[in-house]
């Protein structure tokens, strides 16, 4: 029998994973155990049982992990939670040695997870390679309201570098809508596209760097015009072509591998324009059923 542990598994894109293996057997046939893993206690849920972990911003992160993989002995650990998974990623050789014979942790190198889990980091990233973004900076390089709005030619977005979802994204169109004084280094400017949005789903193989791309439409948004999709739908393949080529080579660019969940918005023009990537499972993977297939089909030992 296979036993996978998932991280954040009461937020959206862990418990989406719990559903998922609940679904699936293994290669001899067996269902999968399952772990969740979150900061508090979970009922079981889709999962055979549950763990706690500290928050990735407390110390107690890289102990608490650890013992939950020694005391799970996974085969396979899946992090869903965007701020640890440059830890995870440093750890990972330590993870699987803690997990059973041959485990894995499903995570792209440390330099790529902490490219794509800073999202300022991202933007220089994907910029320099030519990838489109929106005009951003950060917060601590403008004076004020007005000089965001002035970079993002009247409508900004202002959201945390680290964080995950829509939490604390604030979109802004007048100097009175938002306290400068509050923001620092810690957040980024960005300015808002206003078309469509698409939640391109990514895999790409560690093994051969090819990679497989499902595009989602955000039908509607938590925040109504940003945020997490409260609603999405597959869109055919093909039907977006230039959405998934902006996608892959958003993944090349940091130099990602695994399961990638990413935003991308178009402005009037049609033009896509990358604003988040994740480098992990995102809460919409359910509509892609082929990035868990290949991950548990693929991922080198």
């Amino acid at each position: 029998m296979t036993t996978v542990l998932v991280t954040g598994a009461g937020g959206p894109a862990g418990a989406s994973l719990g559903r998922q293996l609940a679904d699936r057997h293994d290669r001899g046939g067996h269902p999968y155990t399952t772990v969740g893993v979150d900061l508090a206690a979970l009922p079981s849920g889709s999962f055979t049982r549950t763990a706690t972990v500290a928050a990735a911003a407390e110390a107690a992160y890289a102990p608490s992990m650890l013992a939950a993989v020694r005391e799970a002995r996974p085969d396979l650990v899946v992090p869903t939670v965007q701020d640890e998974l440059p830890q995870v990623a440093a750890l990972a050789e330590l993870l699987a040695g803690a997990g059973s014979a041959g485990a894995r942790v499903v995570v792209a190198g440390a330099r790529a997870s902490a490219l794509a889990a800073d999202k300022l980091l991202t933007m220089w990233t994907l910029e320099r390679a030519g990838v489109a973004v929106p005009a951003y900076a950060a917060a601590s390089d403008l004076p004020d309201t007005e000089a965001a709005l002035a970079l993002t030619g009247g409508t900004a977005v202002v959201k945390p570098r680290v964080s995950r979802g829509g939490r604390g994204v604030t979109v802004v169109e007048r100097a009175a809508d938002l306290d400068w004084g509050a923001t620092d280094a810690s957040w980024l400017v960005q300015a808002f596209v206003g078309g469509p949005e698409y939640a391109p789903q990514v895999y790409r193989s560690p093994v051969t760097g090819t990679s497989t791309v499902v595009v989602l439409a955000k039908t509607v948004l938590k925040e109504g015009r940003v945020g997490n999709a409260a609603a999405a739908e597959r869109v055919p393949d093909g039907a977006q072509p230039e959405v998934a080529a902006l996608a892959v080579a958003a993944v090349e660019a940091l130099d990602l591998v695994g399961p990638v969940d990413m935003d991308v918005r178009l402005d009037e023009s049609g033009r896509p324009f990358v604003l988040e990537v994740n480098g992990r499972f995102g809460a919409l993977s359910a509509h892609a059923p082929e990035l868990l297939d290949r991950v548990l089909d693929e991922w080198p030992a």
